[in-house]
């Protein structure tokens, strides 16, 4: 029985592992949106040149997919988190270009729908500090990581990706699994939407936050939780003071917070009320737990473009208080 001939709308199934996959190499989201679309387009372009006798359609697709996205970072920077590379104390300083931070991906855009394992392992893999911690290896060791250890590609396949053989490819996967230990993040909760503890840890973190409750924002913070706003390169360290910040009466006057999901966590977008009562969306805020704890909060200056991406509103009314 004769094989099916691949069609268009088998490249376009392919959308968000593609997303996955660029995004883990590339740190960007706009760069990932770029990528995948020229995949795609090659794609389309050499449909008639794909032997499926010779590879898998995923197979030769994220071969194309690693071309683009390995031309991309020829000549990137490594982008990084503000907790890794940026200061302490009261001054912000200059906002750094988009290109030095890893920037938030929403979980609808990275995740597909599997079992149970294969939803944890890929929640894992989409965090903002893993995928921090993958900018530390070269392009092409990247690419060997995610293909092997993430997509769970054979040595075979993923040789066939990069256009090198077996040896070659088990190589580069040995030195690139040391250096992400080398640089491998503080070890996170598993997020579960479903954790009754975690709900109710995050609903605490909301009503501090919209009440201005210092001591109750504090109470959920791990001592040594830390907040940044990048671009800015700034951040500010443990519970009391992030609680200080995060509470301000003044700046986050009026402010709500409406749930989301960031990188396989719990995130937020942060309205602020205009001269009309509406409120408005100001930034995107990640959150990571740790032990029970809130450990990190990243507020994602100027992202109130992305709300809609994320499946937020693009306003709420002055009285709501969205539920976590």
């Amino acid at each position: 029985m004769r094989t099916r001939e691949p069609a268009i709308e088998d490249l376009e199934a392919l959308r968000v592992p593609l997303t996955g996959y660029c995004y883990r190499l590339l740190g960007s989201s706009a760069d990932t949106d770029d990528a995948v679309q020229e995949t795609l387009i090659r794609a389309s372009a050499n449909l008639d040149r794909f032997d499926p006798g010779r590879a898998r359609l995923s197979t030769w697709v994220h071969r194309i997919a690693t071309n683009v996205c390995i031309d991309m970072l020829r000549a990137a920077k490594r982008r990084a988190l503000v907790m890794d590379v940026g200061s302490a104390g009261s001054n912000l300083g200059e906002p750094l270009p988009p290109d030095a931070w890893v920037e938030p991906m929403p979980d609808a855009r990275l995740l597909e729908r599997r079992d149970p394992g294969e939803v944890v392992l890929e929640r894992e893999t989409v965090r903002l500090a893993f995928i921090a911690a993958l900018q530390h290896l070269a392009p092409r060791q990247r690419a060997v990581l995610v293909l092997r250890d993430v997509l769970v590609f054979t040595a075979q396949e993923t040789a066939e990706i990069l256009g090198t053989t077996v040896p070659a490819v088990n190589s580069a996967l040995q030195r690139a699994r040391a250096s992400l230990e080398a640089a491998r993040p503080d070890p996170s909760d598993v997020y579960d939407p479903d954790d009754a503890e975690q709900r109710d840890l995050l609903r605490r973190y909301v009503a501090a936050f919209e009440s201005h409750d210092v001591d109750g924002l504090a109470a959920v913070l791990r001592e040594d939780a830390v907040a940044s706003m990048p671009p800015f390169p700034w951040r500010v360290a443990g519970a009391r003071e992030v609680a200080a910040l995060v509470g301000d009466g003044g700046s986050c006057a009026g402010a709500r917070l409406a749930p989301c999901r960031i990188n396989g966590e719990p995130g937020f977008g942060q309205y602020r009320p205009g001269d009309d009562g509406v409120l408005r969306p100001f930034a995107l805020v990640s959150v990571g737990m740790r032990d029970g704890r809130i450990a990190r909060m990243v507020t994602f200056l100027g992202t109130q473009h992305r709300f809609t991406e994320f499946g937020l509103p693009e306003t709420l009314p002055g009285a709501a208080r969205p539920a976590v």
